[in-house]
Parts: C-alpha cells; sequence; structure tokens
C-alpha cells in the first residue's frame, strides 16, 4: 500500500473512531434504559361473566353473591377489586398487578349446603411479549360430583391484546375492555360450568406508578397533610403511656347495603353520595374514623363514638343521611348507632331519628392484639328502628352489609389501610387503545440523539476536510497534484 492509501486509511479509521466514541458519549442514559416502576394502587372492574351471575341468582340457582375483602360493585354487573400492588418494565412493556378482593356465590341450596359454591378472589393481571393473562384463586365445589377444590392464582382467562402498546409508560397505566377468553385451567377450576374458549366479561383496569428508586413522584394525588392542630393532638397521644381503658384511636367501616349502594347510583334513583365531616369512601364500603370511648377488656365492653357522615341523593325522593356514628359492645353483641335525617317526599313524611339502633352484630371476642381491637367483615342486621330509617324499604331483620372496627389501645398501633382504588377510580375507565397513556417523564432521548449525531457529523466533516488539505498540501510540494493512483 502506497503511503498516501495509507495516510487515507488511518485518517479514515481515526474518524470512525471519534464517530463511534462521540455517539457513545452523548447519547443519554435514559434514553438506552427506562427506569423500572412499582404498581401502586388501582382497581380491576370485571364481571367474571353476567350470564353466570343471572343464573346464580336467577329461579333456577336461587342463589346469591357475596363480596369480600373490600371488593365492590359497580354499575350493573361488574365487580370492582382494589389495591393494586406489581411492577412495570417501560422498556420491555412487562406489567404484573395483582389486585385485593374477592366474590363469593353460592346457588342450588340443598339442606345446609349448596351445590353450586364458587370463590375467586385476588385477580391478577400478567401482560408480557403482547399477551396477558389474568390469573385469581379459586375455590369451587365441583358440579355434580361435589368435590371441593381450591387453587392459587389459577390462569383463569386469556386478555385479548391486539392493538396495545404497553412500552413507555409513566402512569397511571389504564386498560379498558380487554377481551378475557376462559383457560383450560380456569373451565376446570371453574367447577365444570364452561367449556374451555368460552368468551367471559371483558377486563378493566386503572393503577398508579412510582419508581422503584423512590426518585420520581407517584401518579396519584399525595394525601392531604394533618393540619397543625392535628400534628399537636398526634404528637400528644404519641408521648403518652396507654390508660386502662382508653381508646388512642379507632375507626368503624360499614358499606350500609350493597343492593343499597346499587339502587342508589343505578337507572332509577340516577343519584350519588357524598361523604363529609371526616368519612371515607372506601368503594364497598364508608369508613367512620377518629374513634373516641372506652373498652374494657376484663368486661369486653366497648362504647365508642365516631366522626363522618354520609348522605344518599336521588329521584325519586331519596335523601337520607346518618352521622354521629357510635358502636356499642356488650355481652358479646355490637350496635351500631347514629343520627337518621331523611327528608320528607311526595307519599312520605320523612323520618329523624337521634342516636337510633340501625344494625346489630357479633361480637363474643374482642382480644387486643399487637395494640389493636378488631372485628373484620362480620354479618350485620337490620333492627326496627333502622327499618324505620330506611322508610320500609327493608324489613327488620335484615341482612346488611358487613361491618368492620377497628379499635387502637396503643398509640402506635395502626389502623387497617382503606382499599386503594388509584387516581382514577372513575365507574368507566378512560382509556387509551395505545395501552399506557402517558410518555415516559424522562430527557427526550431523540432531542439529544439529534443533537448529538449532528455535532458527530460536523466533526467528522472537520476530520475528513483536515486529511483532504494535508493530503493536498503533500502532493501541491511534489508538483503533482491529482497524481495517478490518488482518490482524489
Amino acid at each position: 500500500m502506497s503511503p498516501s492509501r495509507r495516510a487515507r486509511a488511518i485518517a479514515r479509521a481515526g474518524a470512525v473512531a471519534v464517530l463511534t466514541a462521540l455517539v457513545g458519549a452523548l447519547l443519554p442514559a435514559g434514553a438506552a434504559h427506562a427506569e423500572d416502576r412499582t404498581v401502586q394502587g388501582g382497581r380491576l372492574d370485571w364481571g367474571i361473566k353476567s350470564s353466570f351471575q343471572s343464573y346464580v341468582t336467577g329461579p333456577i340457582a336461587q342463589g346469591s353473591s357475596t363480596l369480600r375483602g373490600g371488593a365492590a360493585t359497580v354499575g350493573g354487573s361488574q365487580f370492582r377489586f382494589h389495591s393494586a400492588k406489581g411492577s412495570y418494565d417501560p422498556d420491555g412493556g412487562a406489567f404484573n398487578a395483582g389486585f385485593s378482593g374477592g366474590v363469593h356465590f353460592l346457588g342450588h341450596k340443598k339442606g345446609g349446603s349448596y351445590e353450586l359454591d364458587l370463590t375467586i378472589s385476588r385477580p391478577t393481571v400478567k401482560i408480557s411479549g403482547g399477551s396477558g393473562t389474568l390469573y385469581a384463586d379459586m375455590v369451587s365445589k365441583e358440579k355434580g360430583t361435589g368435590k371441593v377444590t381450591s387453587n392459587a392464582q389459577v390462569p383463569l382467562a386469556s386478555l385479548g391484546m391486539s392493538g396495545i402498546d404497553m412500552k413507555g409508560g409513566s402512569g397511571p397505566i389504564a386498560l379498558n375492555n380487554l377481551p378475557a377468553t376462559l383457560t383450560s385451567q380456569g373451565a376446570e377450576a371453574f367447577a365444570g360450568y364452561y367449556a374451555a374458549g368460552t368468551e367471559l366479561d371483558r377486563v378493566s383496569l386503572s393503577t398508579d406508578l412510582t419508581a422503584k428508586s423512590g426518585s420520581g413522584k407517584p401518579a396519584k394525588k399525595p394525601a392531604q397533610k394533618p393540619s397543625e392542630s392535628e400534628k399537636s393532638e398526634k404528637s400528644e397521644k404519641s408521648g403518652k403511656k396507654t390508660k386502662a381503658g382508653r381508646i388512642e384511636d379507632a375507626a368503624v367501616d360499614w358499606g350500609v347495603r350493597r343492593t343499597f349502594r346499587e339502587y342508589v347510583t343505578g337507572s332509577i334513583a340516577k343519584g350519588e353520595w357524598k361523604m363529609s365531616a371526616g368519612a371515607q369512601d372506601g368503594g364497598a364500603l364508608f369508613r367512620f374514623p377518629q374513634g373516641e370511648g372506652t373498652y374494657d377488656k376484663k368486661k369486653q365492653t366497648l362504647d365508642a363514638d365516631f366522626a363522618g357522615a354520609v348522605r344518599f341523593t336521588g329521584e325519586h325522593g331519596l335523601d337520607l343521611a346518618l352521622s354521629k356514628v357510635a358502636v356499642e359492645v356488650k355481652d358479646g353483641k355490637g350496635t351500631l348507632f347514629a343520627n337518621v335525617d331523611s327528608k320528607a317526599s311526595k307519599g312520605d313524611k320523612g323520618v329523624t331519628l337521634k342516636r337510633a339502633s340501625l344494625v346489630t352484630f357479633a361480637a363474643k371476642e374482642l382480644k387486643p392484639e399487637d395494640g389493636l381491637v378488631s372485628l373484620a367483615e362480620v354479618p350485620s342486621k337490620l333492627t326496627a328502628d333502622g327499618a324505620k330509617a330506611f322508610g320500609g324499604m327493608y324489613k327488620a331483620g335484615s341482612a346488611m352489609d358487613p361491618l368492620s372496627l377497628a379499635v387502637a389501645l396503643d398509640a402506635d398501633a395502626k389502623l387497617p389501610a382503606l382499599p386503594d382504588l388509584g387516581s382514577s377510580a372513575s365507574p368507566t375507565p378512560q382509556a387509551k387503545k395505545a395501552g399506557p397513556n402517558a410518555e415516559p417523564k424522562t430527557e427526550n432521548a431523540a432531542d439529544s440523539i439529534g443533537i448529538g449525531v449532528g455535532v458527530v457529523v460536523l466533526l467528522a466533516a472537520a476530520v475528513t476536510f483536515a486529511v483532504v488539505r494535508k493530503k493536498r498540501a503533500a502532493a501541491g510540494a511534489s508538483g503533482a497534484p491529482g497524481a495517478p493512483g490518488s482518490d482524489s
């Protein structure tokens, strides 16, 4: 190889090396890998199979469905599962979200048992490589044989993901009306009521995301900061020893009655409910917090008053408010009281009651554990005063929603958390077909690449210009510009 060709080859190799080094240096790290995120908060809405619900509660099976673990209902035939937890990879689009709550179906009662007995709980959605699957814990009694099986996280349904790009989201993630098809394992766990390939109800979900490193901000709104008076009160409490019989904090959770909530928001009443005075909406239940009162471990008695109010309004004269909730426990029996204010309407004089006993419930054991006395989802029954409060809509003795009670005897004891429905807890998720509905909150990689490549091109041109100029200078010194064998 001639000296001139050798020089040009060396120059080209140098230019390529410079180009490669500059591209590597100028590309931002964020463009190469978006940070994995944690799924924290959200809900999944799914009717499982509407025709199955109708069959269970219809004239043949004459059964029912009951909610468990904070699950709720939304719309005409959907169950709402809550408190999503899991992970999400923005680069690959892998998504894993597990939800809390369950629903228990019973039907075909014979004697003291039911031939149809099915529980579906803790649904989990996993998406990877363009395919999705819904898993769930299932306990079922096999049709015909009566054999009871219990399986954790059964791959229950395949989810249709056509046209959905799961990559590049930063939260919240919302997926709406995903087609669901029963799998072979799901058909087996479904006690033989449906064959594999059966179309199930569509699935909708919405979840919040937070950065795993903690550097990213949650997609959901931050919790409201306590007032100075609340801070002072909490500080005062934490500095004291637990006094005998004293309640440090308490909360009672009660959803009134599932069918009543569905009536309020349904096509007849077309109404709503509103919380006030500190009451909180947990989807399937209302929390009345800030309990104050006394507890006697030896006598197994409790007397507590709670903050908060809920008001139901709607068409056809619906206007019912419950406030000043209180709970008393004595001799293994609990009673929930409340002030009742029902406005008068056509053909109805209205009802006003002070400290009316609304429901009763069993409370045989109130034993403290880690400074907390609790009852979880105990059945409740309507009293005679309760029947008056609802204007005769339900008879005394009617089953109302389960009741949960948590009483902190120690300032450090924590009350159970409410269901976390996430920042997008609308009855109908508003999702974009493209999947995750937000772009990554990172540096704009495309802009960085464009600027970087532009700089590299200029530098490479400068290197080439310098090489050509040097070669021409050498050729000029010998008096032979464009000598044979040159590439110029």
